[in-house]
Parts: structure tokens; C-alpha cells; sequence
């Protein structure tokens, strides 16, 4: 079995204060984007086996997503091993998303091979206990998120967003930001905020100067670059660009 794990974008990003559990609860719309995936294939095999191409990952195969992914099921409705090979282009450490998406569709895929007969919601319970954005990538619809990202409420009205505009995402050659960093330099904005969940209701050209992300400030002090791109996206034309999730990708969103 073959599938193609998509990335996502995040309109607009609010961090609104930090847990007892070291997380932050998050203000978020998630799109998914179908133009950039991974390709992951899964077949049963008589030992667990993890294969991974692509874009070289820092993390070793036999500690991969893919594989927490599996364990879950396999500890729970003793499921057989699995050939597991991914082949990544989605980068990482840039805020797309793609490793939760890996983990999502793998679940998904041996959800289905194997008759376990898990509903979405169910799925999404056990995806949300790989990583924080991981949940949405079982439906895989625009959504609003908040908690860490793992509490979804469908946005219906996002849902032609991606046939009536184009979306180009983009990351600065050499940069990198790591969640951790991202993180440390956060500073929690105070006072009322707009609802993402209105303001994506405006026309997209209204969303600039609208829609915030709150990692921008602190990131783009140190990765001048991302900032940069950016701006260069508005040069372009682009309705309205952001960096997505913590960086470092920027994406634009431009007319047909």
C-alpha cells in the first residue's frame, strides 16, 4: 500500500500561555497543502523494518514517527510487523508538519490493512498521543486547533481555498529553526485578539496585518532571511504570505 502524506500551512498562529505540563495552548487554522508530500509505503513482512529516503533526516530509522506509529497499534491490537519506507520531501524544522503527517497516515494505512476498524475519532485520540499536531492530519481538513493543536473544529468555509488560489511555499536556503528555539524566544502577546476563525471569513487580501503569527517577531530577529522571503512574497503579489508554524517556511498566497 502507497500514500501520500501532505504538508500543512497554519493561518495565523497564536501562542495564548504555557501549561502545567510545559506545553503552550495554541490558537491555530490548519490547511492542508496537497502539492508537497512524502511518500510512504507500507507492506506486511515477517520483521519490523524501516527504510528512509529523501531528504536526510536527524533522526535514526529505527526511531522514527512511522514506527511510534506502529507500536501504538501493534501494543494495542497485536498487529503483525510491517516494511515501512518513507521517502521524505517535506523538510523538517520548518513548520510543514510533515513528520505529524507521516505518523497520521500510518496509522491510517495500517488502520485499513489490517481491519482494526478505528473510526476518525479514534484515530485522531491515538495520533494526538504522537505529537501535537498530529490528530489533524487524520480527516486532513482545514480546521481550527487549539489545546497544543490537538483540539479540531472543522472551517468549512477554507475547504476551495486551495482550488481557487495557489499556495508557494518556500524556505531560505540554509535555514533552520528548531521548535526549541522558537520557543525561547516567544513572547506572549497580552489583551484580546482577533478570532482566527472570523477573520478567515474576510477576503484574502484583508488577511495582511489581520492574521498574526506569533513566532514571527522573535524568529525573524534571528533569521533575518525568513523575514526577507517574506517580504518578497509581497513583492511578487502574493494576497498574503507568513512564516508557518515555528519556521522556517514562508508560504504565499497568490491569485490564479
Amino acid at each position: 500500500m502507497i500514500t501520500y502524506p501532505n504538508c500543512k500551512i497554519n493561518l495565523g498562529l497564536h501562542v495564548v500561555g504555557r501549561r502545567a505540563d510545559g506545553y503552550h495552548n495554541l490558537e491555530t487554522i490548519f490547511l492542508p497543502v496537497s502539492d508537497l508530500t512524502d511518500v510512504l509505503e507500507i507492506e506486511e513482512c515477517d520483521r519490523l523494518e524501516m527504510v528512509q529516503e529523501g531528504i536526510l533526516l536527524d533522526n535514526a530509522p529505527n526511531d522514527n514517527i512511522c514506527l511510534r506509529a506502529w507500536k501504538i497499534l501493534h501494543d494495542e491490537f497485536a498487529i503483525p510487523p510491517v516494511h515501512i519506507r518513507l521517502t521524505k520531501n517535506i523538510p523538517f524544522g520548518a513548520g510543514l508538519g510533515g513528520g505529524s503527517s507521516d505518523a497520521a497516515y500510518t496509522l491510517k494505512m495500517l488502520n485499513g490493512m489490517f481491519d482494526i476498524g478505528l473510526d476518525e475519532s479514534q484515530l485522531e485520540y491515538r495520533a494526538a498521543r504522537l505529537g501535537a499536531d498530529c490528530a489533524f492530519f487524520v480527516r486532513n481538513q482545514a480546521a481550527y486547533a487549539t489545546g497544543i493543536g490537538d483540539r479540531l473544529e472543522t472551517v468549512p468555509e477554507l475547504a476551495i481555498l486551495n482550488s481557487q488560489l495557489l499556495i508557494q511555499i518556500e524556505i531560505p536556503e540554509g535555514e533552520h529553526v528548531s521548535t526549541k528555539e522558537a520557543y525561547a524566544g516567544l513572547h506572549i502577546k497580552e489583551g484580546p485578539r482577533i478570532d482566527l476563525r472570523e477573520a478567515v471569513r474576510r477576503p484574502v487580501g484583508e488577511w495582511r496585518g489581520l492574521i498574526e503569527n506569533d513566532f514571527e517577531d522573535s524568529v525573524f530577529a534571528a533569521h533575518p532571511a525568513i523575514a526577507d522571503l517574506k517580504e518578497e512574497m509581497y513583492n511578487r503579489g502574493a494576497l498574503y504570505a507568513s512564516m508557518t508554524g515555528s519556521g522556517a517556511a514562508v508560504f504565499g498566497i497568490f491569485r490564479r
